[in-house]
């Protein structure tokens, strides 16, 4: 049974406020281990989670589908700026494009938000790797995301000190959820891996009961919910039901975030088979509206190319077919892209301009930045959606 174990929290006498003075006890909420568990889960459930496997699997079935092949860049970056909202971290798809195509001038949230990109894409690099996981797979995962900030000492670390969630950042005196103390993260990150190991549980399953079991665990001083809802890509990567695209499940949790915040409070408190239900039906739901935007995509190729209508094997043509996986281009960008020499890519560039499929949106004369405002609308589009048609998680 998952126990709370009694602490003692010091004093910080160097000064602050009375309550950063005072000494206390303080209970930490400490697990089960997981790596042997057999959720018992009834029929109504095992279906959910049979159906958003299907959903997943349809979805990757069409990879080489025209329209289809370019959407895994659409649905990571989706799933970062979602997973990046639900921690308070908002910023928009162009923005957020922008600092992945020029990683040096980006700032402040886009910069954190594009890390998390990178961050999901080192976990489904790790899901492609031969050979058993790690907590050390877990804590490069880390590593990658906190990159922007440096100066942090924590950064791919596993914790050394009490954390918690909610109340005064001084102390764990008004929290609303303290995880397990720092002496007992390694073990249950240990027991979290070897559960991730285990093959014998629906994959959907298994991502579900590992995302909420490491937000319990809370093993990183920040970045946890990032990280966490990263190993959800890894999960279904690394089962073989995603090996093309994994659907953003996050835009899903973060239209419903108190319904999601409820069910991993449900998950702790041993509700583990709704949360598991839960869980299946948002990755249901994201699974079938990305097959939506794949065929808006498919749709809008087909309208660019009509505008242009240009010769077979151009770089204009070879940049419509690249253009919803990278919406915001330099010429440098471009060519790198389709392979073309630079004056190429150029005068492509200002063709589709001509055409009103891209705009400048760069102010300077050299190395001009171009973006595709109709892929950011459609995938607005598509998140609206997705939000309009969200069920309550919990």
């Amino acid at each position: 049974m998952p126990r709370n174990e009694t602490r003692r929290w010091e004093a910080n006498l160097a000064g602050g406020s009375r309550r950063k003075r005072m000494s206390f006890t303080y209970e930490a909420f400490v697990p089960d281990p997981i790596a042997a568990l057999n959720p018992l889960i009834t029929f109504e459930t095992g279906l959910l989670v049979a159906e958003a496997e299907n959903a997943v699997a349809a979805l990757n079935s069409k990879a080489s589908v025209l329209g289809f092949e370019c959407i895994g860049p659409l649905l990571l970056r989706s799933e970062a700026v979602a997973s990046s909202r639900i921690e308070k971290l908002a910023v928009s798809q162009q923005n957020l494009a922008r600092a992945l195509v020029d990683p040096r001038a980006a700032k402040g949230t886009a910069l954190l938000v594009a890390a998390n990109v990178l961050a999901m894409e080192q976990a489904i690099c790790i899901a492609d790797r031969p050979g058993p996981l790690s907590v050390a797979d877990i804590a490069e995962i880390h590593r990658v995301l906190m990159a922007p900030d440096s100066d942090q000492e924590d950064t791919g670390r596993i914790r050394q000190e009490q954390n918690w969630l909610g109340g005064s950042s001084d102390s764990p005196i008004d929290a609303v959820f303290i995880p397990p103390p720092y002496d007992l993260v390694e073990s249950l990150l240990d027991d979290l891996v070897r559960f991730l190991e285990r093959e014998d549980l629906p994959a959907v399953a298994q991502a579900a009961i590992a995302h909420a079991q490491f937000e319990t665990i809370h093993p990183f001083t920040d970045g946890n919910g990032r990280v966490g809802r990263a190993l959800v890509h890894l999960v279904l990567r690394r089962r073989k039901i995603a090996p093309s695209f994994v659907p953003p499940v996050s835009v899903v949790l973060a239209a419903r975030p108190d319904s999601y915040i409820s069910g991993l409070v449900g998950y702790r408190e041993g509700q583990v088979e709704g949360w598991v239900a839960s869980f299946a039906t948002a990755c249901s739901l994201a699974a079938g509206m990305s097959q939506e935007l794949a065929d808006a995509v498919r749709g809008l190729q087909q309208q660019w190319t009509e505008a242009v209508r240009p010769r077979a094997g151009s770089a204009a043509e070879r940049i419509i077919k690249i253009l919803p996986a990278q919406p915001v281009l330099t010429t440098v960008t471009a060519r790198a892209a389709i392979g073309s020499g630079h004056e190429a890519a150029r005068l492509a560039l200002a063709t589709l301009e001509e055409a009103g499929i891209v705009r400048e949106v760069s102010s300077r004369k050299w190395d001009r930045t171009y973006a595709a405002s109709s892929v950011f609308d459609l995938i607005k589009t598509y998140e609206d959606k997705i939000r309009g048609r969200s069920i309550p998680l919990d």
